[in-house]
């Protein structure tokens, strides 16, 4: 199995501390997040780790077994950044965000599920989501499960917290047919028309899930409870629950 880290993003909101570094080098008691990641990954026997950079990409070399560059990074998403992989989205693959830290729970309870498409979903977001705001819905996002646990809707703005049963962590797996699938729809995508009303430059991967689940392709859950972490600001950053969670993780490994 392999693994492909998103890790172009200039992570502005993290200035001064991504002033000389990518985003996914900020440390947390020492230890970069993309240092951390790798780790669970190889303590869950993924050794094959494609990183894809952007910006201050040079940093990057010497992490994982590869390293691809998204030369557009400033002016694309993560879909983009994803696709710059594609000559390497062809055999079974877990797909991460470079920002966030989870543990080995919630990679096994992935790798584990036998489905085309399937996305972790964190179950217990709404403790997490009120440490990091001050209203949970302001930098949340709609996600509706149903009785299989296929994923009905995602990535959407919210009116209540009963849109949301659960929050999208950046965090994916693709079997061989799941990245063909893939790899057709953002063909066409590409040719014929828009991902959610947004061009293939600037969308999302939730766009990309909520494109994919509106084309009738099944996109399955991987719900999860174990703790895991996003540092996307300063203050998530040095957060005492940062802290916290990082130390659960690592008791977890």
């Amino acid at each position: 199995m392999r693994a492909i880290i998103l890790a172009a993003g200039e992570g502005k909101r993290l200035r001064p501390y991504t002033s000389n570094k990518p985003k996914c080098m900020v440390e947390i008691e020492g230890k970069s997040l993309i240092d951390r990641q790798i780790n669970v990954l190889n303590k869950n026997g993924i050794d094959d780790i494609i990183i894809i950079g952007g910006y201050k990409s040079e940093m990057l070399k010497g992490k994982g077994n590869k390293l691809l560059v998204n030369p557009r990074y400033h002016e694309t998403n993560m879909v983009w950044t994803l696709f710059c992989a594609e000559d390497y989205l062809n055999e079974e693959v877990v797909v991460s965000y470079g920002d966030i830290v989870y543990s080995a729970d919630i990679l096994s309870s992935l790798i584990s599920s036998k489905n085309d498409i399937s996305v972790t979903i964190d179950m217990n977001w709404e403790d997490y989501w009120r440490e990091r705001n001050e209203n949970p819905i302001d930098d949340a996002e709609t996600l509706r499960i149903s009785k299989d646990g296929s994923i009905e809707e995602i990535g959407q703005k919210p009116n209540s917290l009963a849109e949301i049963q659960g929050q999208y962590m950046g965090l994916l797996k693709f079997s061989p047919e799941g990245l063909r699938l893939l790899r057709d729809s953002f063909s066409n995508y590409k040719k014929n028309g828009l991902i959610m009303d947004k061009t293939c430059e600037n969308a999302f991967m939730t766009d990309l899930l909520m494109q994919l689940i509106v084309d009738k392709i099944k996109i399955q859950s991987v719900k999860v409870f174990s703790p895991w972490i996003e540092v996307d600001t300063v203050d998530d950053l040095h957060a005492s629950y940062t802290t916290k969670r990082i130390r659960m993780i690592e008791n977890n490994m």
